[in-house]
């Protein structure tokens, strides 16, 4: 049966102190995640532990997250994490920190009926 998307939700989240990309991303996710009512799922009866997630986080150094802790993070479905080239970095005016800036996007789909 063919895959169709019932949520698509997006979130920032930031670093402020450290160049921390995994801390950026987790809160990325956490902002989408909690823009989201997943009462449509509970109205339709469907499976939440059916539903497959894709992740996808945009950051300026995407080999710097680590997407298995952002997995950890989800709270239902069968999860994939797609890191890409986005977000913002912002360094410090003498140099010696970085802000870094995530973006995320979530998107649930099931299968149709």
């Amino acid at each position: 049966m063919p895959l169709k998307r019932v949520i698509l939700e997006l979130g920032a989240g930031n670093d402020l102190h450290g160049g921390d990309y995994t801390k950026a991303a987790l809160r990325a996710v956490q902002d989408a995640l909690h823009h989201s009512s997943l009462s449509l799922i509970r109205s339709l009866d469907l499976d939440p532990r059916s539903a497959q997630v894709e992740v996808t986080i945009g950051v300026q150094r995407p080999e710097m997250v680590n997407a298995a802790a952002v997995t950890a993070s989800m709270p239902l479905g069968q999860v994939t994490v797609k890191v890409v080239k986005g977000g913002l970095d912002l360094p410090a005016e003498h140099g010696h920190d970085l802000a870094v800036i995530a973006s995320a996007a979530i998107a649930v789909r099931f299968e149709a009926p």
